[in-house]
Order: C-alpha cells, then structure tokens, then sequence
C-alpha cells in the first residue's frame, strides 16, 4: 500500500486537500522553483531551502506541490498528501483540471535555478547538481503506479511543448511543467533519469548506520558512531566543534554541529534542537560501524 506522506520527507501539511480525478491515468509533474535569474555570466546563490519552505507554507500555499526536494542535501518537505490535488500548475476555469487530472497528480519542485552557485560551484542544469535524494523519490512516486515513460519526451531544454489534450488524457507518466496544457512555463529543462532499482543480495549489510534513536545520544555516551557522525558532520560543513579531542564522545559540541546539520537541511526553531531524528539522520548518512 503506497504511503500518502513520503517517508522521508519533513511534513509540513498546509490543508486544503481535495481529490483527484481518477478517470485519468497516475501522472507525475516536474518543477524547478527559479526563484532567481542568474546568467552564466552572472551567477546567483541558491535561495536556502528553509526560505522555499516558508513560502509555501506562507504566501505561496496558493502555488503550493506536493514535494519540494533539495537535489544539492536530499531534502525534502511535503505539503499536501499524495491522494489530493497540490496546487503548482496554473488551471484554467472550465477546462482540463491540471492540478486534478490523474489517480494522482504528483508535483514536485526541485529547488533549482539556471547557474546557482552552491559552495562556490555554478550548476547551469538540474542534471548538473548531485541530484541527492532522487532514488528515494523516485521509488516513492513509482509506489503510485506512475510509469517510468515521458510522454512528450524527457526535457532537455527550457522550452515550451504543451502536450495536445488527448495524450495528456490518455497517458500517464512523467510531465515537465512545460508540458501541461493551459500552462506557459518552460521549466525544468533538464531532469534526472529513472533509477534503476537492484535487488539487494540477501542479507546485505546497510552502508550507512541505522537510526540508532534519540535516546541513544546522552551527554558522555562514547561509540563509533558518535565518531562517524561528527567525520560526516564536518564533512558537511556543519562543524561548530571546538575541539577534535574526543570525537567519539557525545557532547556541547555534537548538539551545537547537528543542530548547525538540521538547519541546512530546513528545521526552525525547536525543531532544530541539535537531537538526531531518524529523517535528518538517514540524511546524514553516517557510514557503517
């Protein structure tokens, strides 16, 4: 049974559901939010996640996905349930219900512009980006029943392609947001190929540590995955340790890197409180001890 809330995303309901049209086949439609104009010339700063989040639980719940998705972290925060309408596609009074128009609608707004700079690199494409987290997205959108097929074909440029009104009816599968009748958007002009999904041999070992819980992370707890954690911590730029002495031993300094680790990935408030929970911490990926 496919799970209306993806499990690793943040859940940031903002109401509103309303159901799809099920006469219509399960389809898929791909965003990038360009929140800037960049040029190669001049390149731009990502806008931060948590910034994309606030929107669309503030002013934007108007324009509001299902998914927004960081292909730079692997985060992502959802905002309406598989089984309803979001809201991202403009849709016409009287005519195809776009945001409708499907067993399920799945939108998802990859937080990306032409040429944002991120830690000082420059991505001109989606493609480009490390696309984290897509695996895990993909497997959750297929549980939908949505082929693995682009109907108008995979976009690999920002132009426009409305796909005439009897295929959009009639196949599902992938559509980019330049693709969607009554809609003039040319976005996302690149996204990343379907993943295949090999069958893990029996048994295999996992190659990141499991969510061990947040009872396990007490002041003075000594383990190697304290000690893999802080490497990946500081790996990630999150290090607000004042010492590498003790590494393997949970401390002041560990709470204050993961809480650094949690705001990257768009946690505010209490929410960021420097205590792993298991989506920031399969996040993290934290190699196997």
């Amino acid at each position: 049974m496919p799970r209306p809330w993806m499990p690793q995303a943040l859940k940031a309901d903002v109401g509103d559901h309303a159901p799809c049209d099920p006469e219509f086949p399960a389809r898929a439609i791909a965003h990038i939010t360009a929140d800037r104009e960049a040029t190669a010339e001049a390149p731009l700063d990502l806008v931060p996640f948590a910034n994309l989040k606030g929107f669309f639980t503030g002013s934007g719940k108007g324009q509001a996905p299902h998914i927004l998705w960081d292909p730079f972290t692997g985060a992502f925060v959802q905002f309406f349930p598989a089984t309803s309408r979001s809201k991202a596609v403009f849709d016409a009074a009287g005519g195809t219900r776009t945001n409708r128009a499907g067993k399920v609608v799945i939108q998802i707004e990859s937080l990306f512009f032409p040429h944002c700079r991120v830690n000082g690199k420059v991505f001109a494409r989606l493609v480009d980006t490390p696309c984290n987290g897509w695996g895990d997205l993909h497997a959750w959108i297929s549980s939908w029943g949505v082929p693995d097929v682009w109907p108008m074909g995979r976009p690999a440029s920002l132009s426009r392609n409305t796909c005439p009104a009897d295929k959009w009816r009639a196949q599902g599968g992938w559509y980019a947001h330049a693709h969607v009748p009554e809609n003039d958007h040319v976005d996302p002009g690149s996204w990343p190929a379907f993943v295949s999904q090999p069958i893990d041999p029996p048994f295999a070992e996992p190659r990141f540590e499991l969510f061990p819980g947040a009872s396990f992370f007490q002041v003075g707890r000594k383990s190697l995955i304290i000690e893999e954690m802080h490497g990946r911590l500081v790996a990630e730029d999150c290090d607000r340790y004042t010492s590498s002495a003790g590494a393997d031993v949970w401390g002041a300094g560990d709470v204050r890197s993961y809480t650094a680790w949690q705001q990257k990935l768009g946690f505010e408030g209490s929410a960021a409180d420097g205590v792993p929970g298991r989506f920031s911490w399969d996040r993290l990926e934290v190699p196997n001890v």
